[in-house]
């Protein structure tokens, strides 16, 4: 393929929804970063050596929208997932980061709409030779069914724009042509904004980012199923102490994330867990436990059978950093939609089912080693 021609982008820019949460605020940082010490951040990318025909990897703005009033550095600040010591250095380039206001719940869809389409547009003036890219990173909202929304008019209808606010970012976005990664757990790929994105040639890559205890989970479970052994019960505690825990001691809330990291398990193996008891034998909790902060701990107990049923049994304690964990997906992610959206993708993109916990899509990739091999399938078709 000949890309002579191009005239590539001077950066991706990342629109961040929740621009002053924790993932956010942390990104922000690494953005920042990445252009005056990207090698420090480089090993964390699994995108750095690729994609010649995108920004350099270091090419990573910010702008957002949150509903905090304080300034950037007083979220990060105030979250404690960096020591001051890290983003110093970059304190009035933060600052001038532009953040503006979510959109208030109380007024009507369109309005909302209307005034992140706005933002959009603002946003693009002051970098117009970036390509922008929405990172939906608000917190856990409750889990409905959405399947028989079969329009824009019928979603709007039946849904609380208190309950979801993530669906006007991402409608705004796609009908604006800007890709979209949904790192949320919360569900945006129904059905009238994918017909949408499709018609608007944009991607749609998402959901639930797959950070810490999952990520191990599905990689486990992967190498259970090739040796044959049989999983007998699964279970897993996460200790969450940052402002997403507290979120989701709401079970209304929770629901969704535990739906995500409980069914994939099923969907790897090939049966149900639990399946000889007649009952689920596959547990997820999550707890909020303050003292952890965003240091989150993981503990999983797997029972499993070898030769002759005979029981066999593995412990796993995560010691992780949810923020850490998740920024540089982020951008991973990001740079993925810049070259799918230029290799010509729309819709929703199953093969980056690596990255979630629930990937959305038409059979995504489940195992991790499918996972892999459908990364590497895809670089393929990015001209890579």
């Amino acid at each position: 393929m000949n890309h002579s021609s191009k005239v590539l982008p001077a950066s991706v820019l990342l629109m961040v929804a929740g621009a002053k949460g924790a993932v956010a605020s942390t990104l922000a940082v690494a953005a920042a970063h990445l252009r005056t010490d990207p090698e420090s951040i480089h090993h964390s990318l699994t995108t750095a050596g690729l994609f010649p025909d995108l920004p350099p990897f270091y090419a990573i703005d910010f702008v957002g929208w949150d509903r905090m009033d304080a300034p950037l550095i007083t979220a990060i600040e105030s979250h404690g997932v960096l020591p001051k010591t890290i983003w110093a250095d970059h304190q009035a380039v933060l600052n001038d980061r532009v953040i503006r206001p979510a959109p208030s719940s109380n007024i009507p869809w369109q309005d909302q709409i209307d005034q992140v389409t706005a933002d959009i547009e603002y946003y693009k003036s002051l970098y117009p030779k970036s390509q922008a890219v929405l990172i939906n990173l608000l917190p856990a909202g409750k889990r409905i069914d959405m399947e028989n929304l079969k329009t824009a008019e019928m979603l709007f209808k039946a849904l609380s724009p208190t309950d979801f606010p993530d669906l006007t970012y991402v409608l705004a976005a796609v009908r604006a042509g800007i890709p979209v990664v949904n790192f949320s757990p919360n569900t945006v790929e129904v059905r009238p904004i994918v017909d949408e994105a499709v018609t608007r040639d944009v991607p749609i890559a998402g959901c639930d980012g797959k950070t810490g205890q999952t990520y191990f989970k599905v990689a486990l479970a992967s190498a259970l199923k090739a040796r044959g052994l049989f999983v007998d019960g699964w279970y897993s505690l996460n200790l969450l102490g940052n402002a997403d825990g507290k979120n989701l001691m709401d079970p209304e809330r929770a629901a969704g994330k535990v739906a995500n990291k409980t069914e994939l398990l099923d969907e790897i193996l090939g049966y149900r867990v639990g399946n000889r008891y007649g009952r689920p034998t596959h547990t997820v909790r999550i707890d909020y436990y303050p003292p952890r902060g965003d240091a989150k701990e993981a503990w999983d107990v797997v029972d499993f059978n070898g030769l002759f049923g005979l029981p066999m049994s593995i412990r796993l304690n995560l010691h992780g950093r949810d923020s850490i964990l998740a920024a540089p997906m982020v951008i991973d992610l990001a740079r993925w939609m810049v070259a799918l959206k230029q290799a010509g993708r729309s819709g929703l993109i199953p093969e980056l089912g690596f990255f979630f916990k629930k990937p959305m899509g038409a059979n995504p990739p489940l195992t991790f080693q499918d996972q892999v091999r459908a990364l590497e399938k895809l670089a393929g078709e990015c001209g890579q």
